[in-house]
């Protein structure tokens, strides 16, 4: 930059600035030091301003220790500029005096952006797949200097400045360089170390501070109470599960076995004192845990930064950050990577719908709406007060996706279920009339959030062949699972919370009134394969005064216990992926809560011992058996045996997969003690128990047909005479015909 000229009359030697630009500088007022600050040449030769709080005199000095010359102090709080012996020389460095005192600063001002053109043309056409390696805090080297470079958009601020622990949160230390063609602010930050805590200081357009705001490409960030963001290296992870990817990427994922162990990784278990598990220690208990039980993925609500834990995650304020609760993004990343070595893949649980209003977080980032709708009937949500992301714009859409994919790629994670879709499809969720705007053809569906669902399952199944996506998706919208050129909205799977409800419903009702609810069994299977499913048990159905699944169950304790026993078993045999919420496996009393671990006494009780045993013969009986699995998502899986014996409660059918031994699953849902029960069967021969939940070793009466039954042709009716245990659901392989 060339410097005018100063006047001839004003006392300011060739190349000083007036005093009103030192004062904008000296009290954080001017929106663009890089045009003052730093090395600057003239006709006359090359001058240096800098602006070091605190310093009586200063000397430049180039990278490699050259001396260049002293600066004048121009201002007492600081600011000091002359001319230097220099060659087109940056960056530089300055060294400051004060009394004894005498330290080394580099010039952030003297050094070239990060960004270049092809980064505000992807940003621009919203098509940059790696904005989480250009945006928010990076280490880098830079011009020969080591540093961090922050990147933050803030398109409608005056001045944006990081403030951290380097340079003691003054935010007239670091003022960034504006992109005006994208409305990103960056800057190179020279000698900043890993693990320094940081915030964005955005002066909006009034002129007015903001509250300092967390980065939203945060990596990683501090310990609740405490919303800091922290300047972290870049992942680094020998990963070890190759096998483990490369089948994925090559399997139909509706094909496979997959049965779903959520949890709530602050809660699953902690340490004697209370505190969290680190992510190590979860490691080498929940792994082992999970591979015994048969299991083939974990579930984890979120675990991106949260500020309150009762939010569960779902309240976000870091995307991008595994969360400080469980230590570092390296712990997750071995956590990951270990249950990848032993076969178990690893979901998040993410949530792109809405968040909260933190004033750190991203409500009003630069003053104005700007990651939000401004208007409330757009950008406010009823039910849980928080905001909602404005998915018309670029940018926003921009950051989602890119995190989807980041999760993918740096993590390693096996696949997103995305919380809260309805609530996105929907512009009158939970509003009333006149509370809501309907879309450009006057109807209620939300068309950016369903461009914007196709368009990140596009990419995620595009970038990471091997991931899938999982909507928890609560009405009949239709063709959630799928392709996004047939219509869909392009998801892997959809949660069936029809499922959930009808047969929850069912099962809490006593046995005496069943017969009347019949259809709540047998409705499911109109549109059982209208959706790839997942049948979730999941965290919502034992919280906020609903309690546990085995309260739910009706009865006396026998009965409730026997209930679930056969519910459970009913669900493994229903066509679809499985999905527990922890706890549940081995029937946990008490609803869950957050704040403490589970009741893991409760195992050395016969009848949850029982239970927990039972959960695990039924997962690996289920990947064991690919009638059970492989056409979990397709009517040719799935054939009626019995489906309307409403007086006896009782349903069977049949799981059928190409070139397998079909399996009958049989249920009682009455306590009667069934002797000499006809059920129809497809061929006649021997059929093998291969599964009873009435049995002893699950907490049962014992009561079954001695491991097998005999199927006979009687005139062109095959049929099976049988022994029907009380609230009991037994599964039966063909064996030999």
């Amino acid at each position: 930059m060339t410097t005018s000229p100063r006047s001839a009359d004003d006392g300011r030697a060739p190349g000083e600035i007036p005093a009103s630009e030192i004062e904008a500088i000296v009290e954080g007022r001017h929106a663009n030091p890089f045009a003052v600050l730093g090395i600057h040449k003239l006709s006359s030769g090359y001058h240096v301003r800098c602006f070091i709080p605190g310093a009586e005199a200063v000397s430049v000095f180039a990278l490699d220790g050259t001396p260049l010359g002293e600066l004048k102090q121009r201002h007492e709080a600081g600011f000091f500029e002359g001319p230097v012996e220099a060659q087109n020389l940056r960056p530089i460095r300055y060294r400051a005096r004060r009394a004894d005192d005498e330290w080394a600063v580099t010039d952030c001002y003297s050094f070239g952006p990060v960004l270049g053109p092809m980064d505000d043309y992807f940003v621009r056409e919203g098509s940059h797949l790696r904005l989480f390696d250009k945006m928010g805090a990076h280490p880098i080297r830079h011009e020969g200097v080591d540093g961090f470079h922050f990147a933050v958009w803030a398109p409608n601020a005056q001045r944006v400045s990081v403030v951290g622990d380097f340079n003691s949160w003054d935010g007239r230390m670091h003022v960034m360089r504006l992109r005006v063609d994208t409305g990103i602010w960056e800057i190179f930050a020279p000698d900043v170390q890993a693990g320094s805590s940081y915030k964005f200081e955005i002066v909006g357009s009034e002129g007015n501070v903001l509250p300092l705001k967390a980065d939203p490409f945060a990596r990683r960030a501090e310990l609740r109470p405490k919303n800091a963001s922290v300047t972290t290296p870049e992942l680094k992870q020998e990963w070890e599960d190759e096998a483990h990817r490369r089948h994925w990427e090559q399997a139909n994922h509706r094909r496979q076995p997959i049965s779903i162990y959520e949890v709530h990784a602050g809660s699953w278990q902690r340490r004697e004192d209370g505190s969290f598990l680190s992510w190590d220690e979860l490691a080498s208990r929940l792994i082992p845990y999970v591979t015994d039980m048969g299991f083939t993925h974990i579930e984890l609500l979120p675990i991106t930064e949260h500020p309150y834990d009762p939010s569960w995650g779902y309240q976000t304020t870091g995307l991008y950050a595994p969360s400080a609760r469980f230590g570092d993004p390296e712990g997750f990343a071995r956590f990951v990577n270990g249950c990848h070595k032993v076969g178990i893949g690893v979901i998040l649980d993410w949530v792109p719908a809405h968040f909260p209003t933190d004033a750190h977080g991203l409500s009003h980032f630069d003053g104005t709406a700007l990651y939000e709708h401004e208007d409330p009937r757009k950008g406010f949500h009823p039910d849980w007060n928080t905001a909602i992301y404005n998915f018309g714009r670029l940018e926003v859409l921009s950051y989602l996706i890119n995190n989807a994919l980041y999760w993918a790629e740096k993590f390693h994670l096996d696949g997103l279920r995305v919380d809260a879709v309805a609530s996105m499809l929907y512009l009158d969720y939970s509003r009333k009339y006149g509370e809501w705007i309907p879309n450009e053809y006057g109807g209620r569906e939300n068309l950016e959030a369903v461009r914007f669902l196709q368009k990140l399952n596009t990419l995620s199944y595009g970038n990471h062949p091997g991931v899938m996506t999982i909507a928890e998706e609560s009405t009949s919208w239709p063709k959630v699972s799928h392709p996004v050129h047939e219509g869909g909205l392009g998801f892997g799977f959809k949660w069936n919370m029809g499922f959930m409800h009808d047969t929850l419903s069912y099962m809490s009702r006593e046995p005496v009134h069943r017969r009347h609810h019949h259809n709540e069994i047998t409705f499911g299977l109109t549109y059982a394969f209208s959706e790839n499913f997942v049948l979730p048990l999941s965290h919502d159905e034992v919280v906020h005064g609903k309690g546990s699944l085995i309260a739910k169950m009706a009865g006396d304790d026998w009965q409730k216990f026997a209930n679930l026993r056969a519910y459970y078993a009913f669900m493994w045999g229903y066509p679809g992926k499985k999905l527990l919420f922890m706890g549940q496996e081995f029937a946990q009393w008490s609803e869950w809560s957050e704040a403490k671990s589970l009741d893991w006494n409760l195992l050395h009780y016969h009848q949850h011992e029982g239970m927990r045993r039972l959960v695990r013969d039924l997962n690996i009986t289920y990947r064991a058996k690919p009638a059970l699995h492989a056409r979990d998502c397709e009517p040719e899986g799935f054939q009626w045996l019995v489906a309307d014996d409403d007086e006896n409660s009782v349903f069977a059918w049949l799981r059928l997969a190409p070139g397998e031994k079909p399996v009958a699953v049989i249920t009682n849902f009455t306590p009667v003690y069934r002797e000499n029960h006809r059920i129809p069967l497809p061929k006649a021969g021997r059929w093998r128990e291969t599964l009873n939940t009435d049995a002893e070793i699950y907490g049962g009466g014992g009561k079954g047909n001695g491991g097998r039954v005999q199927a006979v042709d009687a005139g062109g009716t095959i049929s099976a005479t049988m022994t029907l245990p009380p609230l009991a659901t037994i599964m039966l392989e063909l064996e030999q015909s």
